[in-house]
């Protein structure tokens, strides 16, 4: 499978890297276009792909393009490729926002898949919703599994409306768990903790509660139950929560989030 990369931003490199590791394609099937050459130098000398300026030289020869560019470079793009990809090649954009409708006339082109992955697919843990236009056969489908599989889970839809609302969560979600986060440890050095051990302690209780439901049968309720004895520490600090509506704030957030998706796609 040779794969062209237009774009190679973190996101590109969490793939590409992703990609040589799982053995998915060696790193000559491989060619990425950038506009920087400092990125070009990175990911050719990191990687030992074949780096370019042109986008149309980069894609010229692959089986599967992926559009890792920023949303405002689109259109640019577009109007640069649009036409000139082969009915054979699948595209599969990565590019928040942006609909398979608008893909197709911008592209000229008929085989496309949209994914939403989320930032911990650069250490191969992330989460990626994709879905297809109906002309995207059984066997490219297979390959646009196989490619973002290696970045951590991918999870199939046929209604692209989900993706609107993945990325009001697993999208955007890593950042509420990082400021979530942050503020824990702000919380505990306001306390007394040294900050080095204030960030352990929430970085393994984070990482660890949420193995601890991801293996565990019971509801997140029931485990949130289990924590919290009555009259305890526990059942404290989360009054405190609810009184200051954490649940209702963090509705609030991802409807925002869903809402500004549903305007970037038009």
């Amino acid at each position: 499978m040779k794969i062209a990369f237009i774009g190679g931003g973190n996101m590109g490199e969490a793939m590409l890297s992703a990609i040589l590791k799982a053995g998915l394609t060696p790193p000559h099937a491989i060619s990425v276009s950038d506009i920087s050459e400092a990125r070009r130098r990175h990911l050719g000398q990191t990687y030992g792909v074949t780096v370019t300026e042109g986008n149309l030289e980069a894609l010229s020869q692959s089986d599967v393009v992926v559009l890792a560019i920023k949303p405002q470079n689109l259109a640019e793009v577009m109007a640069e490729i649009g036409g000139k990809l082969k009915a054979s090649q699948l595209v599969i954009s990565i590019i928040a926002g942006a609909r398979l409708k608008t893909l197709r006339q911008g592209l000229k082109h008929k085989t496309i898949v949209r994914a939403m992955p989320n930032t911990p697919a650069q250490i191969g843990q992330g989460i990626t919703i994709w879905t297809a236009t109906p002309e995207v056969t059984e066997p490219q489908k297979g390959w646009a599994g196989a490619i973002l599989g290696v970045m951590g889970q991918q999870v199939y839809v046929a209604d692209e409306e989900y993706l609107d609302m993945a990325t009001a969560v697993s999208g955007s979600g890593p950042a509420y768990v990082f400021l979530f986060m942050e503020s824990l440890i702000d919380a505990a050095v306001g306390i007394g903790l040294p900050r080095d051990m204030a960030r352990q302690l929430v970085l393994e209780t984070v990482l660890g509660s949420a193995d601890f439901a991801r293996q565990s049968e019971k509801s997140l309720d029931e485990l949130r139950r289990i924590v919290t004895s009555p009259g305890g520490t526990t059942a404290e600090a989360l009054k405190v929560l609810e009184k200051g509506g954490f649940a209702e704030v963090i509705k609030q957030a991802v409807l925002a989030a869903f809402i500004k998706a549903r305007e970037l796609g038009g």
